[in-house]
């Protein structure tokens, strides 16, 4: 088989862009990888994250000879040709994901994790994500629910299980669940909530440095909560394992 087409003829540099206006896109990624003092002190105090993933999201889905991630910028994705709106290292086609550059089924596997709450139009990915699958071929989509407001760089809205299955239009719903549980949205509120009452950068760096060394322990509840019926009720992050109809 040969490579998936790309249709647009354009690729991605491993590194960033030299010249030009910057994106907003690429100036988020710039500060969140700033060597500046403020960011270095930052990532130095940075806590493990408050949340767990759940053990039960993955399925029996293995990788094709040619699978797609949808921005995973910034990270080597192995086995994936990696999209996303700027040339951030690690991204192998710059594209929009409502006008995905390939052609029709070419997909054995599609990764959208965390992607259509930035989007202005997710039925027009959701319907790419169809278009590029091959028949039987799979796609793994993750969402949050219960989250604070993250621009990359625009971020327009939030999803039930529900609303993904709705969109999930020439797609049967294999698997569905929560990924991040109640105790992820009660401790990443309150980290957010924490740096909001403060005025200084420096001071924020050091509540959630603080807080989130102090907090982190709780998020091993969710082991708990992910097993009962109404944990999605106040969720963190949910997915669909979808397959596409011969």
């Amino acid at each position: 088989m040969t490579a998936p087409e790309n249709r647009s003829g354009g690729g991605a540099s491993k590194g960033r862009r030299d010249s030009g206006p910057i994106d907003p896109v690429e100036r988020l990624y710039r500060q969140r990888n700033s060597r500046g003092l403020v960011d270095r002190l930052r990532r130095a105090l940075e806590p493990p994250r408050p949340f767990l993933m759940n053990p039960r999201e993955g399925i029996d889905a293995p990788l094709g000879r040619w699978n797609l991630y949808i921005g995973g910028g910034g990270c080597e994705v192995a086995g994936y040709v990696n999209v996303d709106l700027a040339a951030f290292p690690g991204v192998n086609v710059v594209a929009d994901a409502g006008k995905l550059p390939f052609a029709e089924g070419v997909f054995e596997r599609v990764e959208c994790d965390a992607v259509l709450e930035h989007v202005r139009a997710p039925d027009a990915v959701m319907a790419e994500i169809r278009r590029v699958l091959r028949p039987g071929g799979m796609a793994h989509v993750v969402t949050p629910f219960c989250h604070p407001f993250h621009e990359y760089p625009k971020d327009f809205r939030r999803f039930t299980l529900d609303g993904l299955e709705e969109m999930a239009k020439g797609m049967k719903v294999v698997a569905k669940g929560w990924r991040t549980g109640p105790t992820a949205t009660i401790l990443v509120f309150t980290l957010e909530y924490a740096k909001l009452c403060l005025p200084w950068r420096w001071w924020r760096i050091l509540a959630h440095g603080i807080l989130g060394w102090l907090l982190f322990p709780l998020r091993y509840l969710d082991l708990i909560l992910l097993r009962r019926p109404d944990a999605g009720r106040i969720g963190n992050h949910c997915y669909v394992w979808l397959r596409k109809e011969d």
